[in-house]
């Protein structure tokens, strides 16, 4: 059965959502699914903007030919060749074989490398700032590469304002039959997993994302609808979605807020962040958030780490490190480039406290643009009554550095 939405009068969502997908890119948790988004323009030529992953391609190749009617497709514009939007590439083309597809040299490039049988059909190879016709419609093309691929591209319809964003402005969560952004409740059920999206999809490409931006700016004012390849549509209040957009690349905190993370093998070190937190609240410092580094998947770490402007580490030392899984917390934000934050530090050793110096040297060194504060909680096994003074100096340092932030 065809599930098809209207984008614009002749322009068609016919994609799909997947709510079986477990881990995206078998890595992160999507507990909500995740949408493989695919548009077809019915103009005197028909487009195909993008195609959906191999799962979904039966949904796609419905939605097609239920959109399509009696017409051939004519054109296929690739702006992504990532497998969750370039898998079906290959069946447009045996199921149209008179298509003509439109993308970059590194795309056609990547198709090849797939296996992908392209060459016995017409290849049409774009560039920055190339323009095409498909009849009323005119698009332009523009350069997105490492926005999170190489080949990326974002195409531009500048008859109808539609701006074709690949990867870009994407989100987590299938879609429930609301197309469009403001047809949910945005700030409250989206906005945190399309930061999870973000930041660990296109996370490390930060200044490629600034790129684009800075290329997107001269036509702002012409963007009418973002349509992009994951996630709801945007034809209301863009500045929203962009200003996070432009905030998440530049590695600014959207918020002033304490994070604290903790590796605790037993419980005491757990105590200690706790006892943290209760202080900072006390001293009116109330945006806290918690997690647990050993039963918190890193993807949310990563987009909590992008949100607030303080993360402490509280760990546990084990075999004379830093404990494993806090560890490769460290190692993700540095993989995904985090700048700009202010950190703190709580260790805990029973005979051998050395997790705070190693912490504090790998932000010094691996990580680009932080502050380490100077003040440090140190305890012995577990937290007792002679550290209230280490506990409450730790907790005016956060707070004290975040009125120097202003």
């Amino acid at each position: 059965m065809y599930c098809v939405r209207n984008v614009t009068e002749d322009l068609y969502w016919v994609g799909a959502n997947d709510r079986r997908l477990t881990l995206f890119e078998n890595i992160h948790p999507i507990p909500k699914g995740v949408s493989y988004n695919a548009y077809l323009l019915m103009d005197e030529s028909t487009v195909l903007f993008d195609t959906v992953d191999w799962s979904a391609c039966r949904q796609l190749l419905e939605n097609l030919y239920h959109v399509l009617g009696d017409r051939p497709l004519d054109y296929l514009v690739v702006n992504h060749m990532e497998p969750d939007h370039g898998a079906s590439v290959e069946e447009i083309l045996l199921r149209w074989p008179d298509v003509k597809v439109i993308s970059t040299e590194k795309s056609f490039m990547l198709m090849r490398q797939f296996g992908f049988e392209i060459d016995g059909h017409e290849l049409i190879e774009v560039v920055e700032g190339d323009t095409y016709s498909f009849g009323k419609h005119e698009v332009m093309f523009v350069g997105a590469p490492m926005v999170h691929w190489p080949e990326a591209m974002v195409t531009f319809d500048t008859t109808n304002g539609v701006l074709f964003s690949a990867d870009a402005f994407g989100s987590f969560i299938a879609l429930d039959g609301k197309l469009f952004a403001d047809e949910v409740n945005f700030d409250r059920d989206w906005i945190d997993e399309a930061r999870r999206y973000l930041t660990n999809i296109v996370g490390k490409y930060g200044p490629h994302v600034q790129l684009l931006l800075g290329k997107a700016a001269p036509i702002l004012d012409k963007i009418k609808y973002i349509c992009p390849l994951h996630g709801p549509v945007w034809r209301k209040d863009l500045g929203y979605f962009i200003d996070k957009y432009d905030k998440w690349s530049r590695y600014e905190p959207e918020e002033q807020g304490v994070m604290i993370v903790y590796a605790s093998m037993y419980g005491n070190t757990e105590s200690a962040a706790n006892a943290l937190a209760t202080r900072l609240c006390e001293k009116g410092m109330t945006n806290v958030v918690m997690y647990d580094v050993s039963n918190t998947h890193v993807s949310y770490l990563i987009s909590e780490s992008f949100r607030l402007s303080h993360i402490v580490l509280a760990s546990v030392t084990y075999n004379l490190g830093i404990y494993p899984v806090m560890h490769d917390y460290l190692m993700d934000m540095k993989a995904l480039n985090l700048q700009n934050r202010t950190f703190a530090i709580v260790e805990n050793g029973s005979w051998a406290c050395e997790s705070g110096d190693l912490m504090q040297k790998f932000v010094d060194e691996e990580l680009k643009n932080m502050t380490v504060l100077n003040e440090r909680l140190s305890m012995s096994s577990a937290l007792k009554g002679d550290k209230e003074t280490e506990l409450d100096a730790l907790a005016d340092a956060i707070i004290e550095s975040m009125k120097v932030e202003k």
